[in-house]
């Protein structure tokens, strides 16, 4: 049965239907978080040939240097969430894995590209902390663990598949060298 038009049925499935929206889209601070939280392990053969590092210690902190921003983030995450709002500073956390992901593909040199990667960890924290936060701040109250848990299924969701997706790109590179 339709609601009628301007009943508090329609309005309420109008509101419901935003706050899915709302959170789904908030939900992509979880998505970004995986993804560059784990991507990193199928482009390591890459960047390993693009520096010259040659396996070893340099590489396995190419790919952990995003946990200092991560840990960066999360602190400043709820002092500056409280100043500035959740919103605004998921906002800057979208620009910021933007801003990182084009300097991290255009690093010229070993250096700028750890560099990149710590300010890439520090929009991993502010979007693991912000995300779930932002969710529960705008979820109805009887909604609100069924909408928050969205974010950590897009965070597993999407490692599992960026840890499965570049193993198969690098095996078919393999084959065609």
């Amino acid at each position: 049965m339709a609601a009628e038009p301007g009943t508090n049925r329609e309005t309420a499935d109008c509101n419901l239907a935003c706050v899915w929206l709302v959170c789904i889209v908030a939900a992509m601070g979880g998505l970004l978080f995986g993804y560059d939280w784990v991507v990193i392990g199928g482009a390591k053969p890459f960047f390993e040939k693009y520096f010259q590092l040659g396996g070893g210690a340099l590489s396995g902190w190419a790919n952990s240097y995003a946990l200092l921003g991560c840990l960066a983030g999360a602190l400043i995450a709820g002092g500056a969430s409280d100043r500035l709002g959740r919103k605004r500073l998921l906002v800057a956390a979208a620009f910021l894995f933007t801003v990182t992901s084009i300097g991290n593909a255009l690093a010229p040199d070993f250096a700028a590209f750890v560099a990149w990667r710590i300010c890439g960890g520090v929009a991993i924290g502010l979007a693991s902390a912000l995300s779930p936060m932002y969710i529960a701040e705008v979820a109805p109250a009887p909604m609100g663990g069924r909408l928050v848990a969205i974010n950590p299924l897009t965070i597993q969701t999407v490692a599992c598949t960026a840890t499965t997706h570049p193993a198969g790109v690098h095996l078919a590179m393999q084959s065609t060298v």
